[in-house]
């Protein structure tokens, strides 16, 4: 699955891509738009963006998750040799899923305050008014989608993440 970002000038425009973009297969579960003023929109029954798809809270969380497994299993070893009568096995076990729990509970709080690479890379167009619509395509019919889009509406700014924007230190939303 590719991620494309449509920055799109207006709401009624916005009504029309995504009118278009269920024509062309894709179901609500596959298109979010989010704005500064995306509520006539939700009455419009076009998805609204989440937290999932504009934040780092998915990366985040895996991140945690690993960053928190690891420390527990060292946390593990060390307090089975300071104290001595513990099993090993089973304190490093617990040590690591209790640091892995830990790791997602306390990075998923960051993760939902630090935008996607690519939402953030909109924040000053979207605070002007546009609204950015973010779905989710097969590999393989991307360039289908863009090309129509831009066919249809060449004002539509679009998007994708790309290996560049993986390797920055800021997440990709899921």
């Amino acid at each position: 699955m590719q991620r494309l970002y449509f920055l799109i000038p207006d709401k009624e425009t916005t009504t029309e891509v995504v009118n278009e973009l269920n024509l062309m297969g894709l179901s609500k579960d596959d298109l979010h738009v989010m704005g500064k003023d995306w509520q006539p929109l939700e009455k419009e029954g076009v998805p609204v963006a989440t937290l999932i798809q504009t934040t780092d809270v998915v990366n985040a969380s895996i991140r945690g998750a690993i960053v928190g497994a690891v420390l527990g299993l060292v946390l593990g070893f060390i307090a089975h040799y300071v104290l001595i009568d513990t099993n090993i096995i089973w304190m490093a076990l617990g040590m690591m899923l209790f640091g892995a729990l830990f790791g997602v509970w306390t990075s998923t709080m960051v993760g939902v305050s630090v935008r996607d690479v690519k939402v953030g890379k909109y924040d000053k167009a979207i605070k002007r008014g546009s609204m950015l619509l973010i779905i989710d395509v097969p590999d393989e019919q991307e360039e289908t989608f863009r090309e129509a889009i831009k066919r249809l509406h060449p004002e539509v700014v679009i998007d994708k993440v790309t290996s560049k924007d993986r390797k920055q230190p800021v997440g990709e939303g899921h």
